[in-house]
């Protein structure tokens, strides 16, 4: 019978270590700052592999490191499937279990050891490209990096103002494009081939970059060159207002909370539920694993 028990107890124990997002325990901010650090330092690895000498004489190093670091990163990734029922409840463990595997985070963990395994099974042409996705993993930090988590949840609350304001801008590009087009090309067939490759010139123009690289010859298309880079100036600056006044409304609430989570740190080691916020002992433990089976 104890037995029985120990395994729901060990599960609930694994979910307050890995899933507890308010670091209510030693144990989580442990885990918290090695996987933190160990990320970090893959993309320290990553970075020093990019030279050729080092490479040369670290390259069984670097190998190593990359082999620890996906056993443990996969080892994470096993954990967080086992314990989805309790990261995201849905009454049934197949459906949390699908819940966590798309949602975003869980998508993250995924991407952060396919790299190392898809050769295994597939073309090694291939192989380069897939170390490029080593560079995924940086994005676990925005499961435990409070700056970034703030700023996914601001462009997760402001998406329907920014996707107006990127349909805007699409269909300015593309009449943009599409004028500058039948403006220059007879003059300069070479540099707007087509409204595809005039796009560049649109891009860069809007957003007032102007690498000079493509530029107009013609009166017409200097005037409008002109009118789009002054259009530009409030097109580029909409997103931005948008994403201000959301960030400090989100970091007004975030320091609330903050407050209340301080509170509850200042008692050492005890457990909370990360999802209910209640204090779980060994007496109240058994019975909300059992309310989370039912």
């Amino acid at each position: 019978m104890s037995l029985i028990l120990s395994y729901p107890s060990l599960k609930m124990r694994i979910a307050l270590v890995i899933d507890n997002d308010n670091h209510q325990n030693k144990a989580s901010r442990i885990f918290e700052l090695f996987i933190i650090t160990l990320v970090s330092l893959n993309a320290i690895e990553l970075i020093l592999e990019s030279f050729k000498s080092l490479r040369e004489q670290f390259g069984s190093f670097f190998y190593y490191f990359e082999l620890v670091s996906v056993i443990i990163f996969t080892i994470e990734y096993l954990l967080r499937i086992w314990i989805a029922d309790l990261s995201h409840p849905t009454g049934s463990y197949p459906k949390s279990l699908l819940k966590f595997l798309g949602s975003w985070s869980g998508l993250i963990d995924l991407m952060a050891v396919l790299p190392f395994y898809l050769p295994l099974v597939m073309d090694l042409r291939f192989v380069r490209i897939l170390r490029i996705m080593r560079l995924l993993r940086l994005l676990k930090l925005t499961r435990y990096s409070k700056s970034l988590s703030i700023i996914g949840k601001v462009i997760h609350e402001t998406r329907q103002e920014l996707n107006i304001t990127l349909f805007i801008t699409c269909i300015l590009l593309f009449f943009a494009s599409t004028i500058m087009y039948y403006l220059e090309n007879a003059v300069q067939p070479e540099v707007f081939p087509n409204i595809p490759a005039t796009l560049w010139w649109a891009v860069a123009t809007l957003t007032t970059v102007g690498y000079g690289d493509v530029y107009p010859i013609t009166p017409l298309g200097k005037l409008l060159s002109g009118v789009i880079a002054l259009l530009g100036i409030g097109i580029v600056a909409l997103p931005t207002g948008i994403i201000s006044a959301a960030f400090l409304t989100r970091l007004e609430k975030f320091k609330k909370e903050d407050k209340i989570v301080e509170k509850s740190e200042n008692k050492e080691d005890v457990f909370k539920c990360p999802h209910c916020g209640e204090d779980i002992d060994n007496h109240l433990l058994s019975d909300h694993i059992s309310s989370q089976d039912k």
